[in-house]
């Protein structure tokens, strides 16, 4: 059985029965003024038409007129009606049930109209949010169909990109229906309209009033100004995406441009000294007759350090390419921090000699997960950092603190300690702080490769200040 029929059915038994109830109950009160039985009845319709809307209050009223008639004006029994005045009154009680009935069943369509406008707010708002979500035009194309159906609760929608001819779909939609449709047709309609030969609502996007792609939509109760909002939210979504993605290219070509410049300046800087040095004491030993043999030693000995200084910088400069890499990985495995530490005070001996070394590790000190190449590099920059920076005969401390799930590897100097405006930039690649640039060698590139190596190490490193004088680097590492 059809199951509105019987709906109606329902309601027409239910209407007649509670209004042969009110004829019946004020039958019994013989002395019940006509007027009370309007008023009450017209109270009923009233509510008959807040409830189940216009028509039946409509019948309603045709009804109860009838029956007021019958029932209550003289003489009774009849259809007949003796007074004038009490025409005027049927009349009056009838059209104003009806007028009644009519504004009430506008306040109901009313107010259902601003209630489903205020849904469709908070699903374009929900909507617009979702479009916040990612910065990136390929991540968001893919999402926009589930964004879509998840706030119209349609049941599919497909959006094509006239840029790419790209095609997105939520995952409903099968490949049959994707072969039948021709997107790229229905880019070019003017307004949002449903297509009763392929049963989908047309949502051209555009930019401006340049087609840009159309969103297809199917299963939707949305109106058509909704679903002109919607698709101008999708544009203005992407439009947001590309323009973040180009401003993130142009900000990524001048940092490269930027670092570029920093690289050549510092790598003219830095091969610059050692290889004049080299230079001009291979000159003098070439075409210098009278060099004694104290001088040759000397000259001998500058061109060994200037070549170990070029062999370091060209050393650091391979490393963080190999950081950089993709196809880098650390072997990590249990390592013993003892021995990762004594290794990397042997290769930085030569650093250390004019320092005084105290190194304090706790007993039974736990296994790290570290590559043992890569970790004690990274330990020997920190120390070769602090022996730099950090006046001849002063103290250079390595302190080891064993905590619950990690290990920290602390190096402290007696240095001038770090700017607090630079503790960030340091760790940069090819940084130097300002108020050692020109005093002390170097190419800016050990903090750099320490950071990366301790975050392939799922680690961290940071740099504080000590209250009496000096830096102190502090690398933490996973238990093992």
């Amino acid at each position: 059985m059809n199951k509105v029929p019987a709906i109606t059915a329902y309601r027409v038994a239910v209407a007649g029965i509670i209004l042969a109830a009110i004829v019946q109950i004020y039958r019994l009160f013989s002395l019940t003024s006509p007027t009370i039985v309007a008023l009450t009845l017209l109270i009923y319709i009233l509510l008959i038409a807040a409830r189940w809307g216009l028509t039946f209050a409509v019948l309603l009223s045709i009804v109860a007129a009838a029956c007021l008639n019958f029932f209550f004006l003289p003489p009774t029994g009849t259809f007949t009606i003796a007074d004038n005045r009490n025409w005027i009154a049927l009349f009056a009680f009838w059209i104003a049930a009806i007028i009644a009935s009519q504004l009430s069943n506008r306040i109901q369509t009313e107010a259902r109209q601003a209630k489903a406008r205020e849904l469709e707010l908070a699903m374009l708002f929900e909507l617009s949010r979702s479009l916040l979500q990612t910065d990136k035009v390929a991540e968001l194309l893919e999402a926009i169909p589930v964004y879509i159906s998840s706030a119209t609760q349609a049941t599919d929608v497909i959006i094509y990109v006239d840029r790419g001819a790209q095609l997105f779909y939520s995952p409903g939609v099968g490949l049959d229906e994707l072969q039948a449709l021709d997107p790229r047709a229905a880019m070019y309609v003017h307004e949002v309209c449903t297509s009763e030969r392929i049963g989908w609502t047309i949502l051209p996007v555009r930019t401006g009033i340049r087609p840009r792609g159309v969103l297809l939509i199917r299963g939707t109760s949305a109106s058509k100004e909704t679903c002109e909002s919607l698709a101008r939210l999708v544009s203005i979504g992407i439009d947001r995406a590309e323009a973040l993605e180009e401003a993130a290219r142009s900000e990524a070509a001048k940092e490269s441009e930027r670092l570029r410049m920093i690289l050549l300046d510092s790598i003219t800087h830095e091969l610059r000294t050692p290889l004049t040095a080299i230079k001009a004491s291979a000159t003098t030993l070439l075409f210098s007759e009278q060099v004694s043999a104290e001088d040759h030693h000397e000259m001998l000995t500058v061109i060994d350090e200037e070549a170990d200084r070029l062999n370091a910088l060209i050393a650091q400069a391979v490393q963080m390419s190999q950081l950089e890499a993709t196809d880098t990985r650390m072997e990590l495995s249990p390592r013993p921090l003892p021995q990762l530490i004594e290794h990397a005070i042997e290769s930085s001996a030569y650093s250390l000699a004019e320092h005084h070394l105290q190194i304090s590790i706790p007993e039974n000190c736990p296994f790290v997960l570290a590559d043992d190449a890569w970790m004690e590099r990274t330990i020997s920059n920190l120390l070769r950092n602090a022996a730099k920076y950090s006046p001849k005969n002063s103290t250079i401390r390595v302190a080891v603190q064993c905590m619950d799930q990690k290990v920290t590897i602390s190096v402290s100097d007696e240095g001038p300690g770090v700017d607090p405006d630079e503790k960030e930039m340091i760790f940069e690649r090819f940084y130097r702080g300002h108020s050692f640039r020109g005093r002390v060698s170097g190419t800016g590139l050990g903090l750099a490769i320490c950071r990366a190596v301790v975050k392939a190490h799922h680690g961290t490193i940071d740099v504080q200040n000590q209250p009496e004088r000096g830096a102190r680097f502090t690398v933490t590492l996973p238990r093992a």
